[in-house]
């Protein structure tokens, strides 16, 4: 294939993607309940700056301040008749850094969840949300985006529509699903029922995997999942900097740079092919990443043994297949803030 990414996964072993959106622009003075996606018209300096990070501290995939851009979620704000306009200005800006970067950078749109349950619990049908997120990716394309990034989807059916808005849409993709506590993810799916789901797509993603959940030693529980299934498709890795906690009235991710530097040593040995960080993850934490992805000799795929010492434990006894043979023992965790 031609695009970016494919032309990257190519010639490298391991890919490092970028780390978290939310938290900053947090700290560049978002608000909460503030829609992210408009600063890429009210404050485009301050989304060049995110991107901009991402790539002094090494990713060669960043994604795009576009995750709730869809009219569904815009609907929050009175602002769903800006999906094209807020997608292309967050992919435009992106395209303007990685073109600077002196070095192949891939600008990934990311496509986050509709916010909308399906049926028969729901109401959002299929036609409805691949009619969404097709709008989403046309402004995408407009930006002169790379590769569609879906990202953080619980449920099958909403995975399956973003798969054909692509399609409808003709541009590559990549797909990632949030695990939860146990290891499945909040509409009930597990590592092995999405490998299996991602193969039987019409068009699947150039890359699958998981991103945000719990902690990095749980993602990389789900990790091991994909790889056990044999799959042959690169697998994607975006773990959480740590365990959020709740300091003076904001959250805290209490992953050290030195512990994500671990963390992506290990999803490196485990087979993953595209290494990130999400929430909590910040420039330092990439910087140590890269360092340790550079620096450190490939080692024997890791047990989850070896996951726990090194991360810290896991939040459940199940990986979500049932399986608990030969786990360790582990120390419990609190679910998410």
């Amino acid at each position: 294939m031609s695009d970016a990414l494919s032309k990257l996964l190519a010639t490298r072993d391991w890919l490092m993607a970028d780390g978290a959106t939310g938290t900053n622009l947090f700290n560049m003075g978002l608000s909460s309940g503030e829609p992210p996606e408009l600063w890429n018209v009210d404050q485009p300096d301050n989304i060049r700056t995110l991107y901009r990070n991402a790539v002094n501290a090494g990713s060669d995939i960043f994604l795009t301040n576009t995750f709730g851009g869809n009219a569904s979620r815009l609907k929050l704000h009175n602002a769903q008749g800006r999906v094209r306009e807020l997608n292309r200005a967050g992919v435009a800006l992106g395209r303007e850094i990685a073109d600077a970067a002196g070095r192949p950078v891939v600008v990934a749109g990311s496509l986050g969840p509709t916010g909308d349950i399906f049926e028969p619990m729901g109401t959002m049908t299929h036609a409805l949300a691949v009619e969404i997120f097709h709008e989403q990716i046309e402004g995408m394309k407009e930006g002169g985006v790379d590769v569609v990034w879906v990202e953080t989807i619980s449920a099958p059916e909403e995975y399956k529509a973003a798969a054909e808005a692509c399609r409808r849409a003709g541009v590559a993709w990549c797909g990632t699903m949030s695990f939860d506590t146990a290891g499945r993810t909040m509409m009930g799916v597990t590592s092995a029922a999405m490998a299996d789901m991602v193969e039987k797509l019409p068009n699947p993603p150039l890359a699958f995997g998981a991103n945000c959940g719990v902690g990095a030693s749980d993602l990389m529980r789900t990790v091991l999942g994909f790889a056990s299934t044999g799959t042959e498709r690169p697998i994607i890795a975006k773990g959480n900097a740590g365990i959020p906690k709740y300091h003076d009235g904001h959250i805290h991710y209490d992953g050290t740079p030195e512990l994500m530097g671990k963390y992506a040593v290990l999803a490196r040995d485990a087979g993953v092919r595209i290494i990130g960080g999400c929430c909590g993850t910040m420039p330092d934490h990439l910087k140590a990443m890269r360092r340790a992805l550079e620096d450190t000799p490939p080692g024997p795929r890791p047990s989850l043994e070896t996951i726990s010492d090194a991360l810290g434990g896991f939040s459940s006894a199940s990986d979500g297949t049932g399986d608990t043979s030969g786990d360790p023992k582990r120390e419990r965790r609190g679910r998410r803030g």
